[in-house]
């Protein structure tokens, strides 16, 4: 099952295993930190906050961002919870009390295991933004994830790709080499433009467009398709009607599930292999 909470934070639930991806609770109206005197302002409320989330086995975090990981996230969320990110974050992580923070490099793995139920999670390629902003720090590492969930010592029956904040680069090319049956895929649009969004038409796109999004779709090839991370910040200059355009222009809008807010959908079975 998936719920969509809002900005990129997603339940995922299979069997005994729960994950909750890129915790962002920040209310409406505040500011969430992008660093270098950067911030913008939440535009929508999150679904569920977390004093209400269901029992979490996992974490999975795609890089350390204000609208990823928030100064809620960081006070509230239970300090002893595994979280499966890059290995910049999980430095920082770690620092800050979340002790169980685990670093993955590109193609590592973990495993997390409940209730006869378990989610191997691997890291794969992403780039926030040009080459440049990462080569001077000015954004942070960020990783894609490919989540396997399986039950007992069974085949893998439900294989995720979790974009995370990446545009379309070469190295993506290599996940549907390695991985060429993916059931469900969630890809970061908003086409995020920085410093002010659209308002600012020469600032620097770090996030994937409409366009962009429903080439990455094309390129990884999953069964379905969930769009996250649209329409919470004013940073975003792409909004989700943009990629659902790309989708009918590609011939892919058969593969779309849209999920509202709060929504909950099931996800595809698959035959196990």
């Amino acid at each position: 099952m998936f719920t969509f909470i809002g900005n990129a934070t997603c339940l995922i639930r299979f069997g005994g295993v729960t994950v909750l991806t890129d915790p962002n609770f920040l209310h409406r109206g505040e500011r969430a930190y992008l660093g270098h005197g950067l911030s913008s302002k939440r535009l929508q409320e999150p679904a569920i906050q977390i004093e209400n989330l269901p029992a979490l086995d996992a974490i999975v975090l795609s890089h350390l961002h204000g609208d990823h990981w928030d100064r809620r996230a960081q006070k509230r969320l239970d300090h002893s919870l595994r979280v499966i990110t890059t290995e910049h974050a999980a430095r920082a992580l770690r620092r800050r009390g979340f002790e169980q923070a685990e670093g993955l490099s590109v193609w590592q793995s973990r495993t997390v295991s409940r209730l006869g139920s378990w989610v191997r999670v691997t890291a794969v390629p992403g780039r926030h933004g040009p080459s440049w902003a990462t080569a001077m720090r000015i954004l942070p590492p960020v990783m894609g994830s490919v989540l396997e969930f399986g039950s007992r010592s069974g085949p893998v029956e439900l294989r995720m790709y979790l974009s995370g904040d990446t545009l379309v680069v070469d190295d993506l090319s290599e996940i549907p080499r390695r991985y060429p049956q993916i059931d469900a895929g969630v890809f970061h649009l908003g086409g995020t433009r920085l410093p002010f969004g659209s308002k600012f038409p020469w600032g620097v796109t770090v996030t994937m467009d409409g366009v962009q999004g429903a080439r990455a779709v094309e390129l990884i090839s999953p069964d379905r398709v969930l769009a996250v991370h649209y329409d919470d910040y004013g940073v975003f200059a792409s909004p989700l009607a943009d990629f659902v355009e790309a989708m009918k222009a590609s011939g892919l809008s058969d593969r779309f599930m849209h999920v509202a807010r709060g929504d909950t959908v099931k996800l595809p079975d698959r035959e196990k292999t």
